[in-house]
């Protein structure tokens, strides 16, 4: 479909899926899969926020049992886990909807509480992130992230395999795809950015060996499960826990460029999704900003003009601001995380431009399987349809 007359309410063709809006589930960690396990919390939650034909991901999703870093964050690493998605999958799609399982390995955004054994997390650098950021504890309290211990070179291929089992055991599971969540300061963005990744073997230095280890991921579960199941997260210039780069982009034009270049092998990938600075603290490094926000929404232009495939934004999108991207032809698709949280019936809001629930900022993370998670309301049943 062309750019042209194209609008946050108009369908969309991702691959094989006939999507009849633009609006995305963004992935969002929540904290509710008790002892890493989906329950049915979750298949409600995931049950609400399903339209005929919408387009969800899940929450961050373990890939191992070392890729913890919050309590009570599902895995899709063993077979109870896998049976017990099954059952979110399945009301997702009663309702009509498409769900991708977002693959997650936290790399030293961890503590030895998580941690098989009590190990030192892993990542690309023995560097801890700074006591700027708290890690969330099984308590509830806060606490300092531990100094991680650097995967040796011949660790990594494990790793991809790691990833590579879990999206074989997500289609397992019915989910109709997978994003790699190669972002926000996790394992593969800690690779990926120069502020961390200070390696000297054949990952670390160059762009081309900062994006290897997730290049190699990405080729492993597109071999395995198809490039069409397979979604892709960056975001080159978000600094989240500490992921700074001095040049975000062209390290995106590099990874995009790379993934261009897989796709000839490969074949299509289902989705790039990039996350702009809105979502955290807007923009600001220790060695000053990656710009005003008209200079990251021009980053988002070229990174959008330079990958060939399907471009979902995502990271503090208003109402305006979707439409706006969708109009401009600056997206395909727009990702909602928190206003998705307390709108569960968030596409019809959009649509209606009705008023919007307020989301309880303190109730993200607690483990409350109904407060601040299934609860909120929707609209009356006479506005419920257009």
């Amino acid at each position: 479909m062309g750019r042209e007359n194209s609008s946050l309410f108009s369908p969309y063709k991702l691959g094989k899926f006939n999507l009849p809006h633009r609006v995305v589930l963004a992935p969002m960690t929540r904290c509710r899969a008790l002892n890493s396990i989906p329950n049915e919390a979750l298949v409600e939650y995931y049950r609400q926020r399903a339209t005929a034909g919408g387009f969800l991901v899940t929450e961050g999703t373990m890939i191992s049992p070392t890729a913890a870093g919050f309590p009570h964050v599902p895995g899709i690493f063993n077979r109870e886990q896998i049976d017990a998605w099954k059952k979110v999958v399945d009301a997702v799609h009663k309702q009509g909807g498409v769900i991708f399982c977002q693959l997650w390995h936290v790399g030293r955004a961890s503590h030895q509480v998580y941690q098989p054994g009590g190990d030192a997390p892993i990542s690309s650098t023995n560097k801890s992130i700074s006591n700027k950021w708290k890690i969330l504890m099984p308590d509830a309290t806060y606490g300092r992230y531990p100094e991680p211990r650097p995967l040796a070179t011949h660790e990594i291929p494990q790793v991809v395999e790691d990833y590579r089992l879990a999206a074989v055991n997500a289609i397992e599971a019915g989910f109709d795809g997978i994003e790699i969540h190669g972002a926000h300061g996790y394992l593969l963005d800690q690779f990926m950015k120069d502020g961390i990744n200070d390696r000297t073997d054949e990952y670390g230095g160059s762009l081309a060996n900062c994006s290897k280890f997730i290049l190699q991921v990405v080729k492993a579960v597109a071999a395995a499960i198809g490039a069409d199941r397979v979604g892709v997260r960056i975001s080159p210039a978000i600094d989240h826990l500490d992921a700074m780069d001095s040049d975000p982009g062209s390290l995106g034009l590099a990874v995009i460029e790379q993934l261009n270049k897989l796709q000839f092998e490969l074949g299509q990938l289902s989705y790039l999704h990039v996350t702009q600075p809105r979502y955290t603290a807007y923009g600001q490094t220790e060695s000053g900003s990656h710009g005003s926000e008209e200079e990251v929404a021009q980053l988002m232009r070229t990174w959008r003009g330079a990958y060939v495939g399907t471009f979902i934004c995502s990271g503090g999108y208003t109402r305006e601001l979707g439409v706006e991207a969708v109009a401009n032809g600056d997206a395909d698709l727009v990702a909602y995380g928190r206003l998705f949280i307390s709108n569960p019936d968030l596409v019809l809001r959009l649509q209606l431009n009705a008023p919007l629930n307020r989301y309880v900022r303190a109730t993200f993370y607690t483990h409350d399987p109904v407060v601040g998670y299934t609860d909120y309301p929707s609209l009356q049943k006479g506005l419920s349809r257009l």
